[in-house]
């Protein structure tokens, strides 16, 4: 069995994350990602305090094994989700886009392990002074908000500018992810978009077929001329809204405009014209759809066949 310091601080059999995607890491699927051995992860996203109180409950009624909140420091909650998690205490709490230093006091205070999305080694760094127990260190390939290191680059750099855990994400789909990522210095890794297509999942059936039915080119980045770059899966709303990217006489208000409520008409709506459906450069290596726990348990056992292979390449 492969362990880490992260399968033994957090109390995990699988030293695996499931992202926090929004409309998509609720309650039921971080609960089966959890029982699976791993450490599912419900996303906070731009909604209140409320509904996060109301998920972390969820999940702990259908799990008894650790799990995360993952909260997006650009949401207008921010202030009050943080103020849930250090009420609520989930083990957890993963952050995005930004820095969660200003919260960070409380949530250790509270005993919650904080294990940022960093995009650098200077974002890395910062985080690592403010306390946190690791960091997860995101490439390019990921689905959603993307940065332009590829996970290939990224990982080492960030394993070797801090002293902390380190986490790989993008592009990590299967066995062969895991057992790169512990060869890349990481000491487990982040998945969301093999997730997408797990039973529990609640997003949209188009969402799960699109997924499955994407291959190695099928993903675009959009969003770059606003600095908010964003993978997802072509679709005609990409097209639409790369067009109107590339044309000086489309304001940046209107691009923002363009987006918005794009992600849910996907994953709660299965809006195939309409829609924004984030997804990783791995989408093409998810082929069916599976519970969870066939996913992890899957992932580790090609990992750990392969770790133990490994010797054949050295003479």
């Amino acid at each position: 069995m492969i362990s880490s310091v992260l399968t033994e601080a957090l109390g995990l059999r699988y030293p695996i994350f499931q992202g926090g995607m929004a409309w998509v890491s609720e309650a039921g699927l971080a609960a089966a990602v959890s029982n699976a051995g791993g450490l599912g992860i419900i996303s906070a996203m731009n909604l209140s305090a409320d509904y996060l109180r109301e998920q972390i409950r969820a999940c702990r009624k259908q799990t008894d094994r650790p799990f995360g909140v993952n909260i997006m420091l650009m949401s207008p909650f921010v202030k009050d989700v943080a103020r849930v998690c250090a009420e609520e205490k989930p083990a957890v709490v993963t952050t995005g886009a930004g820095l969660p230093n200003a919260y960070m006091k409380d949530w250790l205070a509270a005993g919650i392990k904080v294990i940022p999305v960093v995009p650098s080694t200077a974002m890395a760094k910062l985080v690592e002074r403010a306390g946190a127990f690791a960091v997860i260190a995101e490439g390019g390939e990921s689905g959603g908000h993307v940065g332009d290191l590829s996970t290939m680059a990224l990982v080492p750099q960030i394993v070797d500018a801090v002293k902390i855990p380190v986490l790989a994400a993008g592009g990590i789909a299967d066995g062969r992810g895991v057992a790169a990522a512990y060869m890349l210095g990481a000491v487990g890794v982040q998945c969301g978009t093999v997730f997408l297509c797990a039973t529990e999942c609640a997003v949209h059936e188009n969402y799960k077929q699109k997924v499955i039915a994407a291959k190695d080119i099928d993903t675009v980045v959009t969003g770059k001329r606003l600095n908010h770059a964003v993978r997802s899966l072509r679709t005609a709303f990409t097209r639409r809204y790369l067009e109107k990217e590339f044309d000086p006489a489309t304001s940046g208000e209107e691009l923002e405009n363009l987006g918005v409520g794009a992600l849910r008409k996907a994953a709660l709506e299965g809006d195939l014209e309409n829609g924004c459906f984030l997804a990783g450069q791995c989408a093409a290596m998810v082929r069916e759809i599976r519970p969870a726990q066939a996913i992890v348990q899957d992932m580790f056992a090609q990992a750990e066949a392969l770790l133990k292979g490994a010797s054949k390449w050295v003479k």
